[in-house]
């Protein structure tokens, strides 16, 4: 589990608290049922209705990774990648086949398959690359449909101060209450852009790096599997794939790859 994502946000609200405190105001006068379920309800209901119900059913699948993270960091790929490696040059590439039960996941479960099949290279290439080309997809689609989230959130908040102060003019004849009913119109511009920006925004933003940590460790195994396949050496393709993940020999050896992103 990676606990970014939530130490971020808890210090984010922790500072807003510690203003509203240090501020003498009181937490209850934000805390207004009324402009949090316009804004919060709202936005929501306006993100569903520019994406797709299948968008919006990847995006709510995608919040559990926001808190755990990465499966794994691109180079913690690279020791059971030369585990392949060291496998096929001894035994032959059919000895693969025994390592598909044991494989982290899908994508390289696939690949050693393929590779026990004797597929050809460019069929090899042509099929992981299609995967990785879906997975892309579908988490830029869960990033943008939270980041437009964040855009809708503000302008929903006017909205609801409009009407609040619309309210607020209605009633002029009681000056007495004039104070805090202008107070409350604007507590739905504040919700705006609180959610937005440590919410919506965070959530987006956070999928949209996983998504890329995703991407790129695909990547790695997909150039491992490829070099596998043509009889790579073991050392060599580990050198290689450090390269193309600009892993430091001391620091993988340490497994610093297997913390989270």
């Amino acid at each position: 589990m990676d606990l970014a994502f939530l130490i971020g946000v808890l210090a984010a609200f922790g500072a807003l608290y510690a203003m509203i405190t240090m501020e003498g105001a009181h937490l209850s006068a934000l805390l207004l049922p009324a402009p949090m379920i316009l804004v919060l309800g709202a936005t929501i209901g306006v993100g569903v209705a520019s994406h797709t119900l299948r968008d919006t059913m990847i995006a709510v699948t995608s919040l559990g990774r926001v808190v755990r993270g990465a499966r794994k960091t691109p180079a913690a790929m690279i020791p059971t990648l030369v585990e392949y490696a060291d496998k096929a040059r001894s035994e032959g590439l059919l000895a693969l086949e025994q390592l598909i039960e044991d494989a982290p996941d899908d994508f390289t479960r696939k690949a050693l398959q393929a590779l026990s099949d004797g597929t050809d290279a460019e069929d090899l290439r042509a099929v992981m690359d299609d995967e990785i080309a879906a997975v892309a997809t579908r988490g830029q689609v869960a990033s943008r449909f939270f980041s437009s989230l964040g855009g809708y959130a503000p302008t929903i908040g006017i909205v609801g101060t409009v009407v609040s102060l619309t309210h607020v003019l209605e009633n002029l004849d009681e000056p007495e209450h004039l104070g805090p009913m202008i107070a409350a119109a604007f507590v739905a511009t504040l919700w705006g852009l609180l959610s937005a920006n440590f919410i919506w925004n965070p959530i987006g933003g956070r999928l949209g790096r996983l998504n890329a940590v995703e991407i790129e460790r695909l990547t790695v195994i997909s150039e491992g599997m490829l070099m596998i396949q043509s009889g790579t050496a073991p050392h060599l393709l580990e050198e290689r794939l450090e390269a193309l993940v600009s892993v430091k020999p001391k620091a993988r050896k340490a497994k610093v790859a297997e913390e989270p992103v």
